[in-house]
């Protein structure tokens, strides 16, 4: 697909399957194959997830292999290139799970927030960011701590769900590899679990796509067909989720504490995020006074949902501490969706009676 081509013309086209085909990809359903084509069992591959990885790795400029889930694949990943007493950076402000799973792995775990300061990378086999974080939506120079990884020797990897593959490139920025949840806005309907890793090597590739035969975590072909549909409107999914997010920002701005969203000027993170993202999303954070102001906020609301993800059709709000982020009780995640500026913005304000 050519990269000079606009973010809206190549999602769409990169689902059509096909050269000539304005459909698209089919799902197959099948656990075995007619032997001596380029599938032989369902464990080991599929087409349709072969369209969805084209389509996926064509963004993201490497190697894709999908997944059932976002941890399925971070989880796959982190077993594939890390061996015991290996040492592995991580945000201390990411995603939970992931800091769950890696402190019941046998490796040596190192927490960083994700806007630093970063310590020495010497003797570390993979630093893993986290970028926009989630749920705090601080970020980090992909490229710099890339520079620096590579020098001690050590592998990077991007967790890129919260800006997605048009948001946001990390092997351009020099990162090894891409991991991200596709339940998220790839999918964007709020109707599947999934997830990819991207990376830039061949050969991890292969090691990484050998894992998920070895271990069984392969999506289903309806669910890969599902995400393929959802991969297609990303662009004008985006385009209305930051619209309507920076009108949210606009609304809370000075009426509640921490307000968090790097595509805002005055936002802590917009200088890098400006470097290094193509464009902003729809997540968004801020902070209630207790417990039941949030609750109070989602009850009065008639257009958010109560809801732990983002990037979907609607728009949702979920309070993190009650999932175990270590943040504070009133703190809200809140994931703009598609509905119209105006209606949101107005229920927002009378849910929170700011009008």
């Amino acid at each position: 697909m050519n990269p000079e081509l606009g973010d809206g013309t190549r999602v769409v086209h990169v689902v059509s399957g096909e050269p000539g085909d304005p459909f698209g990809a089919q799902p197959v359903f099948a656990s075995a194959y007619h032997l001596g084509g380029q599938d032989y069992y369902g464990r080991a591959s599929n087409p349709t997830w072969r369209a969805l990885e084209t389509a996926l790795g064509s963004l993201e400029g490497g190697e894709c292999v999908v997944f059932p889930s976002g941890m399925a694949a971070i989880s796959t990943l982190l077993r594939t290139v890390l061996s015991t007493g290996d040492t592995l950076v991580v945000p201390s402000d990411g995603y939970f799970l992931t800091r769950k799973f890696v402190s019941e792995m046998d490796v040596n775990v190192v927490e960083v927030p994700t806007a630093g300061p970063y310590p020495s990378f010497e003797g570390v086999r993979l630093v893993l960011l986290e970028t926009p974080s989630n749920p705090g939506l601080d970020v980090c120079d992909i490229a710099a701590l890339a520079d620096q990884a590579h020098a001690a020797g050590a592998l990077l990897a991007v967790d890129n769900t919260t800006a997605t593959p048009l948001g946001q490139r990390p092997l351009e920025l020099g990162a090894d590899i891409v991991v991200a949840s596709d339940t998220k806005a790839v999918a964007g309907h709020s109707d599947v679990l999934f997830g990819h890793v991207t990376v830039a090597n061949a050969e991890l590739a292969a090691r990484i796509r050998d894992a998920r035969t070895l271990n069984g975590a392969i999506p289903g072909p309806f669910e890969t067909w599902l995400a393929l549909r959802g991969l297609g409107t990303l662009d004008l999914r985006l385009a209305r989720q930051a619209e309507n997010a920076a009108a949210i920002h606009a609304l809370l701005k000075g009426r509640v504490a921490n307000l968090r969203w790097p595509g805002a000027s005055d936002d802590p993170s917009f200088l890098v995020a400006a470097q290094q993202m193509r464009r902003f999303n729809g997540v968004l954070t801020f902070e209630l006074e207790s417990v039941e102001a949030v609750n109070e906020f989602l009850a009065r609301s008639k257009l958010v949902s109560a809801a732990t993800s983002f990037g979907g059709l609607h728009s949702t709000a979920d309070r993190r501490a009650q999932f175990g982020d270590p943040v504070p009780e009133g703190l809200v995640r809140f994931s703009a969706g598609c509905e119209d500026t105006r209606d949101l913005v107005a229920d927002v304000s009378h849910a929170l009676g700011l009008d």
